[in-house]
């Protein structure tokens, strides 16, 4: 009667094999993280975007509610109500916990309460520029364009710096790519020079008020544009 014998792999194919593995998993690997750097960054945009939407939708409504919404300030989100506003007689009267501001903007996006930390400038009755967090790393904003894979490490939990250079683009400055040493996106105006802050106006305004946490109407102490 003749046996079979059962052949294995020698200890050199096997070597070899894990050899195969080992630099498919150096190509592989990377890639993978870059496609999830990729969607976590597009998932903060998204989310800007909507809150964004959200706000002005809020807004136009209590306008047509007859809550003045003018004036020029900064909406702060801290995971569970806005604070912000202008003065006691107006749109800051409604803005807070269980308040017709909060209540709207959860009405028109319902996924508020995911949001970490976000920040909104408000000019005339309308939300120019957003920013939002909505992990510790990933921060996103409105207009688009600000954090990319090449710039999120530098905006990572500061969504004050996020919505200075958000607003930036809304008063119509370009990007030009990261910085090498701060590594936060730099732009360009419409004639190819340097921006680092957005024009005299109200834009600035809202820029510099940017980290600030008060309810203040900053056009009654600043001229608008």
């Amino acid at each position: 009667m003749k046996t079979t014998k059962k052949k294995g792999f020698t200890l050199i194919e096997l070597i070899v094999v894990i050899a195969i593995i080992g630099v498919l998993a150096a190509i592989l690997v990377p890639t993978m993280l870059g496609y999830v750097k990729k969607s976590k960054i597009s998932s903060a945009n998204s989310s800007a975007s909507s809150v964004y939407k959200a706000i002005n939708s809020a807004l136009t409504e209590l306008d047509e509610e007859g809550v003045d919404v003018g004036g020029l300030w900064i909406l702060t989100w801290d995971g569970s109500k806005w604070t912000g506003g202008a003065t006691a007689d107006d749109i800051k009267a409604n803005i807070g916990a269980d308040k017709r501001f909060d209540k709207k903007v959860a009405n028109f996006f319902e996924d508020i309460k995911k949001i970490k930390d976000a920040k909104a400038a408000i000019k005339g009755g309308s939300c120019v520029a957003l920013t939002v967090a909505n992990d510790s790393t990933y921060t996103g904003t409105y207009p688009g364009g600000v954090v990319t894979t090449d710039t999120y490490e530098a905006y990572s939990g500061k969504v004050d710096d996020a919505l200075k250079d958000a607003l930036i683009l809304a008063s119509g400055g370009k990007t030009a790519g990261a910085d090498k040493t701060s590594k936060r996106m730099t732009f360009k105006d419409s004639e190819g020079k340097a921006m680092t802050a957005p024009p005299p106006g109200d834009y600035e305004t809202l820029a510099n008020a940017a980290s600030t946490k008060t309810a203040n109407n900053l056009s009654k102490s600043t001229p608008t544009t």
